[in-house]
């Protein structure tokens, strides 16, 4: 099996047409016609992951978020980024990186919540189409693929208390930030992995009583007491689970490659 051959597989579950203008998803570094002798799984590439790709004998590592986010003007060892790029390159390990592509993905990071959360009748919370190219190359039209954000039911209606240790116990996090509890109940509930602060308005137009992201700014939390249940679990926390979704591709599509969820990833933030 190729490294080629893993980056179709992904890109196939989440197009890169999908990503935000503003990012860089898919192959970060390496030579795509490889065999692959591992995959190391991860949210952040950091120095430590890329040793323990090494020490696991993985030749390839797949990352929600992206190394190569902003352009380099020099590769040097004067920065973590440029290190990474370094010791990536003289080990021969790949780099792969699936962000807001699979953010919007049918099935990506929004949907794996919704599964640790047990919410029922799973809809996009915003839809992105984009070009069908037939084999010849012809755009034949748009094809609806994702969008931003899901909205769900949770199986029955939860007090707003109930509902913030649910997420908590589910989600497996510390802390929750809100607003004022509410004093209806929750049933109806959008979900963004990330920054999802942008789309909390939709999940309001949508009829959501509750709406959880990773982070959102100061200012978002007001002018919504009892219209909506903001829940802000941080943004690791949100996108923890992504290296699930990863595993769970790869292990169908490719059984015999040796998938690793990576050790040496951790939240940069504590909470004290």
């Amino acid at each position: 099996m190729k490294i080629k051959d893993v980056l179709h597989t992904l890109e196939c579950f989440a197009p890169l047409p999908l990503q935000e203008s503003y990012d860089n998803a898919g192959l970060q570094i390496g030579l795509t016609e490889a065999e692959v002798s591992g995959v190391l799984l991860c949210l952040d590439i950091t120095e430590a992951c890329v040793e323990e790709a090494i020490g696991r004998h993985c030749n390839l590592i797949v990352s929600h978020h992206p190394l190569l986010f902003r352009p380099l003007k020099q590769i040097t060892e004067r920065d973590p980024i440029q290190r990474i790029v370094m010791k990536a390159i003289k080990n021969d390990v790949a780099v792969i990186s699936m962000h807001t592509n699979l953010d919007n993905a049918i099935g990506g990071v929004n949907y794996k919540i919704a599964e640790k959360l047990g919410l029922q009748s799973v809809e996009l919370l915003t839809e992105k189409c984009i070009p069908h190219i037939s084999n010849n190359g012809e755009t034949t039209g748009d094809t609806l693929v994702g969008g931003a954000g899901i909205i769900a039911d949770l199986p029955q209606p939860m007090a707003a208390r109930d509902f913030m240790q649910h997420l908590k116990t589910s989600l497996q996090v510390p802390v929750v930030q809100s607003n004022a509890l509410l004093t209806r109940s929750i049933r109806r509930v959008a979900v963004c992995g990330g920054s999802g602060a942008f789309l909390l308005r939709d999940a309001v137009t949508a009829g959501a009583d509750a709406f959880i992201t990773g982070e959102m700014h100061y200012h978002d939390y007001f002018f919504h007491d009892q219209s909506i249940q903001i829940c802000v679990i941080g943004h690791y926390e949100s996108e923890q689970f992504t290296y699930e979704v990863f595993e769970e591709i790869l292990r169908k599509h490719h059984p015999d490659i040796d998938c690793f969820i990576a050790h040496s990833q951790q939240n940069p933030i504590l909470y004290l």
